[in-house]
């Protein structure tokens, strides 16, 4: 099965890609005539960097174009090493730009990558060209003596990039350039996860390699097989899995002349962490995962990360994963950690904020702030005889007829909306009882018994009706406060105020098929009448008219056809009929 794509052509696609890139940065990027390169459009007279390869890992590498960054990126077809004669055309416009103080070229350690860049730098060397290539090998997945081509590079190039390119806009030499990106890379260790394969446009699906309930660690950003298939985990297993992996792998330092690998992070490291989503993961799972790599590293290893960079680096088109890249800097110099945190204007670089304090003071929650106490409230003179046990009375009357009619409000709202409306009446009518009978309500006084019932409704209820009712009650108890005396009309007149407020923040009216049938007309004759029974009367007759309604203009109903709700009232309708009915 071919999957679907926002694209044109599949043969097309990166020209497409281009000239969407060109249209959304058009003062900072040109293409190269007759070659899919990208070039700042304002380069620095300082050495140049480009770097590239296939397509389909954006905003690798034409994203990281711009001052302290990249100079130049060449695009090869998705997934594919850019031709020999783009890279050079790249080296050669790059030469010009800079007359000739040096071109480096930022090579992923991948074969086709190595040769067509490596025969670029060559040919360019022949014409007197100033050109040196790096390759960057990072990723942990595979054994150090893979055969002749070693680790792949995958999202610690996007580091190396930043770093070379604040040197080179530092004036560093080509040669001081090639020496601090190799210190770079010796620090660099990335490992990745995958939940499911990568599409590409106009291939076949690949997720029969991964199952519903299996995860793939360390699968190259091209989808090519990585160190194991695994059970699916959590988040923290995940983060804990990854990092144990990559110390493991360790990195190679030379001693007495020998090379010696040891552990990739010890005790009291300062660590750079940059968490790259593989193209198809959203921010939501990201953060987890960054929350559970940041608390591993800092509880388990006991190092400082003082650098967190988060988001998408080096993609894999649409891959659901994730790659941890570690960067060393407690072996660095104090120059590289300079360069990293230098600012560049490449689009799509976001500067993260260095972290001194262990641990991170970020996740120092601030001490809540305590509610106003009800005493400091302004409390007009009640005229009302016997409010408090009146009160009692009928919060009771009201929060026990909604308990007893869970079933037939879930009933009705299973039919027109998500099946909750019973159960979410119930939750806050039960917290309004326990804390009636424990004192949580104050019920001396309209402002404070109404502003308590609020409270109620606000911790248990939840949802759109939670919310409502909420806004309501803490209506009611502000326009109550306003008053200079409070008497029964004045109560009618704080519901009517309440059901203002519903009109104005919901939208919701007469006719729209929500609660609001039964609470204007049963306000409405408070108002008018100052007669509870009759308000009650209305109320019902409102719930009964939304049974007759044949469309809804708001809540969960808006989304049904009018034969799924003729017949079936509103059950938020029917909630305020039962409530009204209950206490006249």
């Amino acid at each position: 099965m071919v999957v679907k794509k926002i694209i044109n052509d599949p043969k097309n696609a990166v020209e497409d890609f281009i000239g969407g890139i060109l249209a959304t940065y058009p003062n900072r990027f040109k293409k190269l005539q007759n070659h899919d390169v990208l070039l700042d459009a304002n380069p620095s007279n300082t050495v140049q960097l480009i770097s590239g390869g296939g397509c389909g890992h954006e905003p690798s590498h034409a994203g990281w174009i711009g001052k302290g960054m990249l100079s130049g990126a060449v695009l090869g077809g998705i997934f594919a090493s850019p031709s020999v004669s783009a890279v050079l055309a790249a080296i050669r416009a790059a030469a010009a730009s800079n007359k000739n103080r040096g071109v480096l070229l930022i090579v992923k350690n991948y074969t086709g990558d190595r040769l067509n860049f490596g025969m670029a730098c060559e040919q360019a060397a022949q014409s007197n060209i100033n050109c040196r290539m790096v390759v960057v090998a990072d990723d942990c997945a595979l054994q150090r003596q893979k055969g002749i081509t070693g680790q792949r590079g995958v999202a610690g190039i996007c580091l190396v990039h930043k770093v070379a390119g604040a040197a080179a806009e530092a004036r560093k030499t080509l040669d001081e350039i090639v020496d601090i990106v190799s210190e770079v890379c010796s620090q660099i260790g990335t490992l990745g996860v995958s939940l499911d394969a990568v599409t590409v446009p106009g291939a076949k699906s690949l997720n029969a390699r991964l199952d519903d309930v299996t995860i793939e660690i360390g699968l190259g950003i091209h989808g090519e097989a990585g160190m194991r298939q695994v059970p699916l985990m959590t988040a923290n297993e995940i983060a804990r899995d990854l990092l144990k992996s990559i110390q493991e792998y360790g990195r190679a330092v030379t001693r007495n002349g020998k090379e010696d690998i040891i552990p990739f992070i010890e005790q009291g490291d300062d660590i750079c962490l940059l968490i790259n989503n593989l193209g198809g993961t959203s921010n939501f799972e990201l953060a987890i995962f960054t929350g559970a790599v940041v608390s591993e590293l800092e509880k388990v290893y006991k190092v400082q990360v003082s650098r967190l960079f988060v988001g998408s680096y080096m993609t894999a088109f649409d891959t659901h994963g994730a790659s941890i890249t570690i960067f060393n800097l407690s072996n660095v110099s104090d120059q590289i950690k300079t360069f990293l945190d230098a600012p560049c204007s490449a689009p799509s670089w976001v500067e993260c904020d260095p972290v001194t304090a262990h641990p991170r003071n970020s996740l120092e929650e601030l001490p809540e702030v305590k509610q106003v106490n009800e005493s400091l409230l302004k409390k007009p003179t009640l005229q009302i005889a016997g409010f408090d046990e009146l009160s009692r009375s009928l919060v009771l009357k009201a929060v026990q007829r909604l308990s007893e009619n869970e079933t037939v409000l879930t009933k009705y709202d299973t039919i027109v909306g998500d099946g909750d409306c019973g159960i979410t009446m119930k939750r806050g009518a039960n917290e309004i009882e326990k804390r009636l009978s424990n004192g949580g309500i104050d019920i001396t006084h309209p402002v404070s018994l109404f502003s308590n019932i609020a409270d109620a409704i606000s911790f248990a209820m939840g949802g759109t009706s939670g919310f409502l009712l909420e806004l309501l009650f803490r209506r009611m108890s502000s326009f109550a406060a306003g008053q200079k005396k409070i008497d029964a009309a004045d109560i009618s007149s704080a519901f009517m105020a309440g059901v203002d407020a519903l009109r104005i923040y919901g939208g919701a009216t007469i006719g729209s098929r929500t609660m609001m049938d039964a609470l204007i007309p049963a306000a409405k004759s408070l108002v008018e009448n100052s007669d509870l029974k009759l308000a009650a009367a209305n109320a019902k007759l409102g719930a009964e008219k939304t049974a007759k309604m044949k469309l809804a203009s708001a809540g969960r109903s808006n989304y049904l056809n009018a034969e799924t709700l003729e017949g079936t009232p509103d059950p938020g309708a029917v909630a305020v009929s039962l409530v009204f009915d209950a206490i006249s």
